[in-house]
């Protein structure tokens, strides 16, 4: 992405954190700096949006893995489950996510005044769930990801996150 030409960038972080349970909270926040650091190389004055995870209820309050629901897979049916130890304070969840980019933003934004963030709750949240529930409790189906596009689209351009920029 450093190297790549753009007018804008914008990154989603967080989901495949979770759900892999790839990495701690201590060295989260070091990664995202990094991560931003590298693209600040290359894109020193380029619009940059940090988007936080969409709406993930398996993984809100419950850290990864994620695993195959064995119930469900009995039943023909492919559903993930939390498979984290949500007590573990060091494990990442959804929410310990969105907490901690829009905290790192917040901070950056003071010296970077092209970066920006957005809450992944609102391209998809509590209410979407309710009429459009995650068909496996961990991805979007089609008609979730044209919601979601629309949003973005809606929300990063139109009321201006990037559209000003």
């Amino acid at each position: 992405m450093r190297d790549t030409a753009a007018d804008l960038i914008s990154v989603k972080i967080g989901i495949n954190l979770v759900n892999t349970d790839l990495m701690r909270l201590r060295a989260f926040g070091p990664a995202v700096h990094g991560f931003l650091d590298t693209i600040r190389e290359g894109h020193p004055d380029v619009p940059l949006l940090v988007v936080s995870p969409l709406l993930c209820p398996i993984h809100e309050d419950t850290p990864g893995p994620s695993l195959p629901d064995l119930t469900a897979l009995a039943a023909g049916r492919l559903r993930f489950r939390a498979a984290g130890d949500p007590s573990d304070p060091g494990r990442l969840t959804l929410r310990v996510i969105r907490s901690e980019l829009a905290a790192i933003v917040s901070r950056r934004a003071v010296s970077d005044p092209h970066l920006r963030y957005l809450d992944g709750r609102e391209l998809y949240g509590v209410d979407d769930a309710g009429r459009l529930p995650l068909p496996d409790a961990l991805h979007p189906d089609a008609a979730t990801h044209r919601l979601v596009g629309e949003r973005f689209a809606q929300l990063a351009f139109g009321e201006g996150l990037l559209g000003g920029a």
